[in-house]
């Protein structure tokens, strides 16, 4: 079926009204205590998440995004009293990739967001970390404006410590803005998958913060299989959509990670269910068939771009074969992993190639993650909102959660 073009989506067709007082704050004592909505069909259901497990149809296979959220937010102090804050976005040198830079020594480069920029001149900031006997030094120099982005060089002594560690000690954890808090010690943990497992996120990756020890192994007990991929989470998550129509807005670009074995694992299970946990494994997977396209056309471009699916002729490939070639690719190649980066656009008007269904939480209004969640359920996604609304859901980030069967 032909992909339709959504450019011209009208974005005050997808809001609803959100009151302050229905944004979560802070989670649940229990993460598997949260409220789950289930719409299996048009007519929505209120559940427990715990219930997941019996909710879900036999011998699916479950994708989750192991992306681990990083303490990106850096306060920095002049002498005056000014606080300049550096929220690291990505890095830039020695290398680009985010499993290798938080292994770098100094110095460092990241694109970063600097809030109260203009009190920060030309001068190297300084912020010490620790006490006398073990004192770290850590120190941030302005390279290059582009935009909002700012480019800064990081550095810091003793200079053998790796930036990890770094950012470990001195960060703070990036919680949405629409919080409206301080970050407290508590997020470092609750604003966490428990399967978390590579830095690089600065956003998480929300439907995963409900799974618990004892739902995955009530998943397991039910013949359930999982799986992993990686994408990591770019602080334009949050980016709002401000034009008319959403042609004129430009999704963020994040890098992501598929292993070979996981893709062989999606391949023998797309002839049952495979369901992403968040929109981040949503993307990554159909993200996987836009780059079988291109290989396809004897182009080894593993960038999707936004408008990708609905701008490429399409071959007809199946989701099995689509996967299928880039098992091959990888095989010819010897590669353990695929990487690559996606700006994909998931809008109504999207064919779905790959997944069969959505764990997701609620999400804001007039936001591409809601134009995701219609582009999976239509209209129905007005009736699930609705409902949640009435039926005192919480909702965002450390809200309750859907499951959406399509």
């Amino acid at each position: 079926m032909k992909t339709l073009n959504p450019e011209n989506i009208k974005i005050d067709d997808y809001n609803y009204p959100l009151p302050n007082g229905r944004i979560a704050k802070f989670p649940l004592k229990n993460r598997d205590d949260s409220k789950l909505l289930f719409l299996n069909g048009e007519l929505p259901e209120e559940r427990k998440f715990k219930d997941i497990p019996e909710l879900l149809p036999l011998n699916s296979l479950l994708i989750f995004n192991e992306t681990k959220v990083v303490q990106a937010r850096l306060l920095f102090k002049k002498t005056t009293g000014a606080t300049i804050e550096m929220f690291c976005l990505e890095p830039v040198a020695p290398t680009n990739d985010f499993q290798l830079a938080f292994q770098q020594a100094s110095p460092v480069e990241w694109k970063c967001l600097v809030g109260n920029a203009k009190r920060w001149k030309n001068e190297i900031l300084e912020l010490k970390i620790g006490n006398d006997e073990n004192e770290i030094i850590l120190r941030a120099e302005k390279k290059e404006k582009i935009g909002e982005i700012t480019i800064i060089s990081f550095s810091w002594d003793p200079h053998d410590l790796i930036f990890s560690k770094i950012i470990e000690l001195s960060g703070l954890v990036p919680i949405p803005p629409y919080l409206n808090r301080k970050a407290e010690e508590s997020d470092k943990e609750r604003y966490q998958t428990i399967y978390a497992k590579n830095d690089g996120s600065v956003a998480a990756p929300t439907a995963g913060l409900h799974f618990t020890d004892q739902v995955l192994s009530d998943l397991h007990g039910k013949d359930i299989e999982t799986g992993k991929v990686t994408l990591h989470v770019g602080a334009g998550t949050f980016k709002p959509v401000s034009s008319e129509t959403i042609s004129d807005h430009e999704m963020h670009t994040e890098q992501m990670v598929v292993s070979i074995d996981t893709l062989k694992h999606i391949y023998r299970k797309m002839d049952d269910k495979v369901i992403a946990v968040g929109t981040t494994s949503l993307r990554t997977l159909e993200s996987l068939y836009w780059m079988a396209e291109k290989l396809e056309k004897r182009k080894n471009d593993f960038f999707v771009k936004q408008w990708d699916p609905y701008q490429i002729a399409e071959n007809e490939l199946s989701g099995k074969e689509a996967i299928g070639i880039l098992i091959n690719y990888l095989e010819r190649n010897q590669l353990k992993y695929l990487k690559g980066q996606t700006q994909l656009m998931i809008a109504p008007g999207y064919q779905f190639k790959i997944i069969n269904g959505l764990i997701t939480n609620f999400h804001q209004p007039k936001s591409t993650l809601l134009l995701l969640v219609a582009a999976m359920i239509g209209d129905n996604w007005k009736t699930a909102y609705d409902f949640a609304l009435q039926n005192n859901f919480r909702f965002l980030s450390y809200g309750d959660s859907c499951l959406f069967l399509s």
